[in-house]
C-alpha cells in the first residue's frame, strides 16, 4: 500500500495498455484503480485506529504521505476525521454494557 506499482508497469506486466487495463479494473471493480486504493487504504487505517494507533501512525503506515492527507480522505469517506473517529470508538468499547437476558442471546 504505501508504494503501490504504477499502471503503466501493471499494464506491462499483464501485455495490456494502461488504458485498457483501466478500464477491465473499472469494469470489475466500480472504481479506477487509485481510488480502490485509496478505499483500502482508510479501511486499513480504521483497522489501525481500532486497534489503538495513532492517527499519525496510521497515516504512514497505511501509506499516505502525512496525517493531513489521511484526515482529508477518511473524513471523506468515514465522515469524521480519524482522531475523532477513534475518540469515539474508545468511547463505545469502554462503555459498561447491560447483561443480555437469557431470551435476547
Amino acid at each position: 500500500m504505501a508504494d503501490p506499482p504504477s499502471l503503466e508497469r501493471l499494464a506491462g506486466e499483464l501485455g495490456s495498455s494502461p488504458f485498457a487495463l483501466l478500464r477491465a479494473f473499472r469494469d470489475a471493480y466500480g472504481m479506477p484503480p487509485h481510488t480502490w486504493l485509496t478505499d483500502a487504504r482508510v479501511r486499513r487505517a480504521r483497522r489501525l485506529l481500532d486497534a489503538g494507533t495513532s492517527p499519525a501512525e496510521a497515516a504512514v503506515a497505511v501509506g499516505f504521505t502525512d496525517q493531513p492527507h489521511l484526515n482529508r480522505h477518511f473524513a471523506r469517506i468515514v465522515g469524521v476525521p480519524p482522531g475523532s473517529y477513534q475518540r469515539e470508538r474508545k468511547n463505545v468499547q469502554d462503555a459498561p454494557r447491560e447483561p443480555l437476558l437469557p431470551f435476547e442471546a
